[in-house]
């Protein structure tokens, strides 16, 4: 008699015993035990709305090709078919681990959301040594202005609190600083023109209050924007050498000094807003990298303009144009020279610190007016028409320098003659 092979027929309900009919028999071990019937793995493939819009692609048990791209590294690629395109979390639970997918170490959401695995990005570095710096500025100057209220000194620019007018040049100079016009040279300019501190203060106030504001501009820029890191790491290191020596010179300087150095970083200032209102720059090309020789000459122009930073020429302006000459894309300029002043103003700002030359109530206005500008800036508005603002910002930039120039002249003279300080 021939046997039928293959799986026996089930049928489609079991009637309950004593309905009509008998109820299969029971299948029981030797032992009189109740043999257990191994459960049958569901090998179906989820569907798209299980998976989170993902479908496995063909490929045999076990084979690189059970699972798409999106299991290296636990990057999220969802399909634009399914809906899900927008979808950047991991669509399984946590502890849960699909056959095909390596162990991680972390598990499996120590990623970042958005694809990149944790710790093995460069900039989380980057930003645990940027918040190390700002919290090494922040408890020096906590300690200094502890000191000088101990001391009782009688200065004007270190008693009280911040005025309106100061923290409104720290909302409006930091919010135009997000959008890339610059803070120094507006900042110089109105400090100047309404005498809020000493000629030769300016410098170390604007290092010390538009540190916070700067730090969190970094941090956003360097996060949003791709900039390869040993280029980023080697710019951003000369830049801070280079301010660390600056600001012991200019701590040093007298006061005419310091006024001739300012006026020519307002007339400098003034110059790049007119390129930049001219569309008069360098092109740039597509790369996110430096190396060789190009890196060093980079390098070199960084330590440059982090020691004139100091004096209070801005470096935004010049960095793009050297980021444009040496073929990089202009928008990696943004994280270079966020994360160039992000760390070098910190360093130069314990130099001012140990000299005391800076104003302590006007660099609480500047950094207590400038954070939460710069978030509206970079979240809120993020974009403006901003050549009116340029024009405006020249006329009041050359109107500066023209004053610190003319200041200058009148210090040397009287130091000249004895009557001066």
């Amino acid at each position: 008699m021939a046997v039928a092979r293959g799986r026996p027929a089930v049928p489609a309900r079991i009637p309950r015993a004593g309905a009509g009919r008998a109820s299969p028999p029971r299948r029981t071990a030797p032992g009189g035990r109740r043999r257990r019937r191994p459960r049958r793995r569901d090998r179906r493939a989820r569907s798209p709305a299980d998976h989170g819009g993902l479908r496995r692609s063909r490929g045999t048990r076990g084979a690189p090709g059970r699972y798409p791209a999106w299991s290296e590294g636990l990057r999220v690629r969802a399909s634009p078919r399914a809906g899900f395109a927008d979808r950047t979390l991991l669509p399984l639970r946590v502890g849960r681990r699909p056959r095909g997918i390596p162990r991680t170490r972390g598990g499996l959401l120590s990623g970042a959301v958005r694809g990149t695995p944790a710790l093995s990005d460069p900039r989380l570095y980057l930003f645990s040594v940027l918040a190390l710096f700002t919290a090494g500025l922040l408890a020096a100057w906590a300690r200094a202005a502890a000191a000088a209220t101990r001391a009782g000194r009688e200065r004007d620019g270190w008693r009280g609190r911040p005025s309106a007018f100061e923290l409104a040049v720290g909302f409006g100079t930091n919010f135009f600083d997000t959008l890339g016009i610059g803070s120094f040279a507006p900042t110089t300019s109105l400090f100047k023109l309404k005498k809020v501190v000493p000629d030769e203060e300016i410098p170390g106030t604007m290092m010390i209050g538009h540190t916070p504001p700067v730090v969190i501009q970094a941090f956003i820029f360097i996060a949003i924007i791709t900039v390869e890191p040993t280029t980023l790491f080697v710019l951003v290191a000369a830049a801070v050498l280079g301010a660390w020596l600056g600001a012991g010179i200019v701590a040093r300087l007298p006061r005419y000094r310091i006024q001739v150095g300012m006026g020519v970083a307002l007339l400098v200032a003034a110059a790049t807003f007119l390129m930049a209102i001219f569309e008069i720059t360098a092109v740039g090309g597509e790369a996110s990298g430096l190396s060789g020789g190009s890196l060093a000459v980079a390098a070199g122009c960084l330590f440059v303009l982090g020691a004139l930073m100091t004096i209070g020429i801005g470096i935004y302006a010049p960095t793009m144009i050297v980021v444009s000459l040496m073929g990089l894309n202009p928008a990696v300029a943004f994280p270079i020279m966020m994360g160039a002043s992000a760390f070098l103003m910190p360093v130069a700002g314990l130099r001012f610190l140990k000299a005391g030359r800076y104003g302590l109530r006007a660099a609480l206005g500047l950094a207590i007016g400038g954070i939460p500008a710069v978030l509206i800036a970079a979240f809120i508005v993020r974009s403006l028409p901003l050549n009116a603002m340029r024009w405006l910002v020249v006329v009041v930039v050359l109107y500066a320098a023209i004053a610190m120039l003319r200041s200058a002249v009148h210090e040397r003279r009287s130091r000249a003659t004895g009557t001066g300080g």
